[in-house]
Protein backbone atom coordinates (compact mmCIF):
# COMPACT_ATOMS: atom_id res chain seq x y z
CA UNK A 1 0.00 0.00 0.00
CA UNK A 2 1.53 3.79 -0.80
CA UNK A 3 1.48 6.13 1.86
CA UNK A 4 2.06 9.96 1.69
CA UNK A 5 -0.21 12.80 1.02
CA UNK A 6 -3.42 12.51 -0.89
CA UNK A 7 -2.48 13.18 -4.79
CA UNK A 8 -4.13 16.92 -5.42
CA UNK A 9 -7.08 16.91 -7.82
CA UNK A 10 -5.87 17.25 -11.42
CA UNK A 11 -7.21 20.19 -13.26
CA UNK A 12 -11.01 20.20 -14.66
CA UNK A 13 -12.28 17.09 -12.15
CA UNK A 14 -14.25 18.13 -9.39
CA UNK A 15 -13.15 17.66 -6.40
CA UNK A 16 -16.44 17.20 -4.17
CA UNK A 17 -16.81 13.60 -5.50
CA UNK A 18 -19.16 11.56 -3.17
CA UNK A 19 -17.13 8.12 -2.18
CA UNK A 20 -18.32 5.32 -4.15
CA UNK A 21 -20.15 7.78 -6.51
CA UNK A 22 -19.78 6.56 -10.59
CA UNK A 23 -19.27 9.44 -12.68
CA UNK A 24 -22.25 10.21 -15.33
CA UNK A 25 -19.62 9.39 -18.11
CA UNK A 26 -16.60 7.26 -17.80
CA UNK A 27 -13.47 8.52 -18.80
CA UNK A 28 -13.14 5.97 -21.62
CA UNK A 29 -13.78 6.04 -25.16
CA UNK A 30 -16.50 3.35 -24.48
CA UNK A 31 -18.33 5.48 -21.41
CA UNK A 32 -17.51 8.92 -23.86
CA UNK A 33 -18.97 7.48 -27.07
CA UNK A 34 -21.81 5.67 -25.46
CA UNK A 35 -22.87 9.58 -24.15
CA UNK A 36 -22.59 10.91 -27.61
CA UNK A 37 -25.23 10.62 -30.04
CA UNK A 38 -25.21 11.03 -34.00
CA UNK A 39 -22.75 13.29 -35.89
CA UNK A 40 -21.02 14.12 -32.26
CA UNK A 41 -19.84 10.62 -31.67
CA UNK A 42 -18.61 10.44 -35.33
CA UNK A 43 -16.46 13.57 -35.13
CA UNK A 44 -14.93 12.12 -31.49
CA UNK A 45 -13.96 9.08 -33.24
CA UNK A 46 -12.71 11.11 -36.10
CA UNK A 47 -10.85 12.96 -33.70
CA UNK A 48 -9.75 10.06 -31.99
CA UNK A 49 -8.07 8.25 -34.78
CA UNK A 50 -6.16 11.39 -35.48
CA UNK A 51 -4.42 12.10 -32.39
CA UNK A 52 -0.99 10.90 -31.72
CA UNK A 53 -0.53 9.16 -28.11
CA UNK A 54 0.60 11.10 -25.30
CA UNK A 55 -0.96 15.00 -25.39
CA UNK A 56 -2.62 15.22 -28.36
CA UNK A 57 -4.63 12.11 -27.49
CA UNK A 58 -4.61 12.96 -23.42
CA UNK A 59 -6.54 16.64 -24.85
CA UNK A 60 -8.94 14.86 -27.20
CA UNK A 61 -10.56 12.62 -24.36
CA UNK A 62 -10.68 15.31 -22.30
CA UNK A 63 -12.22 17.38 -24.66
CA UNK A 64 -14.73 15.34 -25.35
CA UNK A 65 -15.46 13.89 -22.12
CA UNK A 66 -16.10 17.63 -21.05
CA UNK A 67 -18.39 17.91 -23.87
CA UNK A 68 -20.24 13.96 -23.17
CA UNK A 69 -20.66 15.25 -19.45
CA UNK A 70 -22.75 18.83 -20.19
CA UNK A 71 -24.57 16.53 -23.14
CA UNK A 72 -25.88 14.28 -19.90
CA UNK A 73 -26.01 17.22 -17.36
CA UNK A 74 -29.24 16.47 -16.03
CA UNK A 75 -29.89 20.27 -15.98
CA UNK A 76 -29.11 20.28 -19.36
CA UNK A 77 -32.47 22.06 -20.51
CA UNK A 78 -32.94 24.37 -17.40
CA UNK A 79 -29.80 25.82 -18.39
CA UNK A 80 -30.30 25.99 -21.78
CA UNK A 81 -33.44 27.76 -21.84
CA UNK A 82 -32.63 30.17 -18.26
CA UNK A 83 -29.74 31.14 -21.02
CA UNK A 84 -31.85 31.67 -24.15
CA UNK A 85 -33.92 33.54 -21.69
CA UNK A 86 -31.39 35.73 -20.47
CA UNK A 87 -31.94 34.51 -16.39
CA UNK A 88 -29.30 32.63 -16.42
CA UNK A 89 -26.53 33.14 -13.72
CA UNK A 90 -23.28 34.65 -14.58
CA UNK A 91 -20.57 36.00 -12.45
CA UNK A 92 -16.97 37.51 -13.41
CA UNK A 93 -13.49 36.48 -13.20
CA UNK A 94 -12.86 39.01 -10.43
CA UNK A 95 -15.77 37.30 -8.53
CA UNK A 96 -14.33 33.88 -8.76
CA UNK A 97 -11.07 35.11 -7.80
CA UNK A 98 -12.54 37.23 -4.55
CA UNK A 99 -14.10 34.36 -3.61
CA UNK A 100 -11.49 31.61 -4.16
CA UNK A 101 -8.85 33.98 -1.82
CA UNK A 102 -11.61 34.23 0.92
CA UNK A 103 -11.97 30.27 0.98
CA UNK A 104 -8.22 29.87 0.92
CA UNK A 105 -7.00 28.95 4.47
CA UNK A 106 -3.80 30.64 5.27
Amino acid sequence: MMSGPPAAPSRGHPIHKVANERPRVPRTIGGISDALHGSRRAQFFAELLQAQQGPELDGVMTAWWGRAMLDTDPDREHVRAAAEAGTLRTTTMDEILRRRQENTVP
